[in-house]
């Protein structure tokens, strides 16, 4: 039952239908997923699209995606249908900006990294944040896989990033909310209360404040939460404009039905509401700073790790990226997700959980590539001799057991799975070593009948 404090509330709130509302949050949410472009460029047929998200699709029922050798691959992410509008919102307000500098500041578990990611430019940069440890490294094990290595994941507070003013083009924040857009999970109206609501409005304030002066003067804010509360939603986005030199900055949904525009004093948000559209719930608004540090400021020197010529030999015929990204800190190899000036002020201010892509190190004189290096769309063909896996030898890899190698090459080779690389073996012979991460083996068995989404 959904509580009651709730149910009065939406009541009074005159965009809402309310009778509309609670039967669709009595209804399972709709199943969605995003491809990437980079890794799937085959037709998806078959399935409904999300109607802003081009890559976006509707599935009929929850698959399980864990025995599902194209999910590790990196060739979706599941992802919640209405908040996949962030990118159509990036869109529209930053998407033909080069060179642009992008934080993520809410980043876990990855689906908005992961689409963020995409949708920049080839020279942008995106920094992905978590503050908690643990969600920072799903965040970083989801944009591996995801392999555009153009993302830089960090574990900061908020308020770090005021010490570097005026970096960010644009900054998305996805606040930590009070979670009634997916009271369809039961798990959810349980957490829910007045109180968890008023101080999630309070602390998403604090967020928004912290990282402003990180925001460029006339970058942009992209603010977003999963619930309906005005308190945490439209009043807070009218509270940052009386405190901060900001503007609203008004989206075009004319294409997208049952999109709600939520007016409130000076500004307008975008609601979406189960029953008007196939999501969840959910709110996005976007502010234009009209105040505040230039971009373009510099932060002193810049710290140079830049490869050997015998290193660089090595290495340009296994990843296409600009040699002065590439990086070198012991026997690692590493292509930075910008350039070495931007990439320096960033790890001299920050906690770096991962900087970009890691090519591999050397050992006695041999390059053992990384699990990086195989989910990286930057990987040139052919670098390597190639495996393609049946659907038993794909699991039985992403599970870390041992199969027949027959018709394998010896040596150093890449594994396959429908023609999208699943990682590295090293073939002995009579046995294989698995380059795949220990902490990221799959537990589950073998699914007879396994019915693939793609």
């Amino acid at each position: 039952m959904l509580p009651e404090q709730f149910l009065k509330r939406i009541t009074t709130q005159k965009y809402i239908d309310a009778p509309g509302l609670v039967h669709a949050l009595g209804q399972p949410s709709p199943v969605s997923v995003r491809i990437n472009p980079r890794k799937w460029d085959r037709p998806v047929t078959g399935y409904d699209k999300v109607p802003w998200e081009q890559n976006g699709f509707y599935l009929p029922v929850r698959p399980q995606f864990t025995p599902d050798p194209l999910f590790h691959a990196g060739v979706y992410y599941p992802q919640e249908a209405s908040s996949m509008f962030t990118g159509e919102a990036f869109r529209q307000v930053a998407g033909d900006m080069d060179g642009i500098n992008v934080l993520d500041l809410c980043g876990a578990p990855g689906g908005k990294s992961t689409h963020l990611s995409t949708l920049i430019s080839g020279n942008g940069l995106l920094v992905a944040n978590e503050v908690i440890r643990t969600r920072a490294a799903v965040l970083a094990e989801n944009i591996t896989k995801w392999g555009i290595g153009n993302t830089v994941v960090t574990q900061n507070d908020p308020a770090d990033f005021a010490s570097l003013p005026g970096f960010f083009d644009v900054i998305v924040v996805d606040a930590p909310c009070s979670g009634e857009g997916m009271f369809s999970n039961a798990t959810a109206v349980s957490e829910w209360s007045e109180q968890n609501a008023s101080l999630c409005s309070d602390r998403q304030r604090r967020i928004v404040m912290d990282v402003w002066p990180s925001l460029r003067e006339g970058g942009v804010l992209i603010y977003s939460t999963c619930t309906f509360n005005p308190a945490e939603n439209e009043e807070n986005i009218a509270w940052f404009i009386d405190h901060i030199d900001s503007e609203p900055v008004p989206l075009d949904i004319a294409r997208f039905e049952g999109i709600t525009t939520v007016n409130y004093k000076n500004i307008t948000g975008y609601g979406f509401h189960p029953g008007r559209v196939s999501g969840d719930g959910f709110f996005i608004a976007v502010l234009r700073k009209i105040g505040g540090e230039e971009r373009g400021r510099q932060y002193g020197r810049i710290k140079s790790h830049k490869p050997a010529s015998n290193i660089l030999k090595r290495i340009e015929p296994l990843i296409d990226v600009d040699a002065a990204r590439l990086s070198v800190t012991g026997d690692r190899v590493i292509a930075l997700a910008a350039r070495p000036d931007l990439y320096s002020r960033l790890a001299e201010r920050l906690r770096i959980v991962k900087s970009g892509t890691l090519a591999g190190e050397f050992r006695n004189d041999d390059f053992i590539p990384a699990h990086d290096l195989a989910m990286s769309v930057m990987q040139r063909s052919g670098a390597w001799p190639v495996y393609n896996t049946t659907y038993e030898e794909a699991v039985s890899f992403l599970r870390l057991e041992s199969f027949p190698l027959s018709g394998m090459p010896r040596g150093r080779i890449l594994m396959l799975y429908r023609g999208v690389p699943l990682g590295f073996i090293k073939n002995l012979g009579n046995r294989f070593n698995n380059g795949y991460p220990q902490g990221w083996r799959i537990r589950m068995e073998k699914q007879a009948g396994f019915t693939e989404i793609f």
